[in-house]
């Protein structure tokens, strides 16, 4: 992958609250794993053809909501709904090729070559009619070139770093060719330069049409790439809309409990959290 440069200015779509079905909505959703419960009611919605990030502090439902958009987690009450319909009734494969899911970690079989774990991203396509086409072969190759692993296609993945692996997991979603693509931690075992790198090729993606839902730890990074953000906290939606609206330093101090100014990027213009010195434990 090459350097990337920073955007020279923040990528904007449509405006927040304009007229239209969300793609993925959650409403008075109570997830849960066992007997935690994350979330009691929970209403966030990701807007058709956003940059929508999630951030929040560690542990405060951002990629349990994530799980839940992808249909891996189903509502104890309540719902979770994809254009509108309860997702949870969407058949498995057209849901799998409308949203894709990047997960926060995945373990690839052994010996499986990086090719051949990206054409999996074509399962759903496949049927019991419609084995591997033109098509299939076009997505695949086009992933691998867009994350840059053409020259790696018949190495194995468990030869590869850390950070090759994440690039792999990516082009198999994106042969995937969803029009919904989900994001938990994207940016982890990368080093900075290929953080951005990486985040630049979701925003390309975004500005093709996908809808991108990301949970993103870093907030300049939030704010630089999203078009809305979801703001978590204690399993509760506290905040949403547009970066500049949202991210303020009220708000970052009682959601992250960081005291802070927040400034503009002085390349992009979007929010820039500068922390102040903690106060010291009482």
């Amino acid at each position: 992958m090459t350097t990337p440069q920073p955007p020279a200015t923040p990528r904007r779509s449509a405006s927040p609250g304009e007229a239209g079905t969300p793609r993925l909505a959650a409403r008075a959703a109570h997830l849960a794993y066992d007997r935690r419960t994350v979330s009691r009611s929970i209403d966030a919605s990701v807007r058709d053809g956003s940059f929508t990030v999630i951030v929040g502090p560690n542990a405060c439902g951002k990629s349990t909501l994530l799980r839940a958009f992808a249909r891996l987690l189903k509502p104890r009450s309540g719902s979770v709904l994809l254009d509108g319909r309860e997702l949870a009734g969407v058949p498995a494969k057209e849901a799998a090729r409308t949203v894709g899911l990047l997960p926060q970690s995945s373990t690839a079989p052994e010996g499986i070559t990086v090719g051949e774990l990206v054409a999996r991203g074509r399962y759903p396509h496949q049927g019991l009619f419609r084995q591997w086409s033109e098509a299939d072969r076009e997505a695949v190759d086009g992933a691998l070139a867009e994350t840059d692993l053409v020259d790696l296609v018949d190495v194995p993945v468990d030869e590869l770093s850390g950070g090759q692996r994440q690039r792999v997991w990516v082009a198999t979603a994106l042969a995937q060719q969803t029009s919904v693509l989900l994001l938990d931690e994207p940016t982890t075992y990368l080093d900075v330069a290929h953080q951005y790198d990486l985040l630049d090729l979701f925003a390309r993606l975004h500005e093709r049409g996908t809808t991108v839902v990301a949970v993103l730890h870093d907030l300049a990074q939030a704010a630089r790439y999203a078009t809305d953000l979801i703001v978590m906290r204690d399993g509760e939606v506290v905040a949403t809309g547009a970066p500049a609206d949202v991210l303020t330093a009220e708000l970052v101090e009682r959601v992250f409990d960081l005291p802070c100014v927040v400034v503009p990027d002085p390349v992009t213009g979007t929010p820039l959290v500068v922390p102040r010195r903690r106060r010291p434990s009482a």
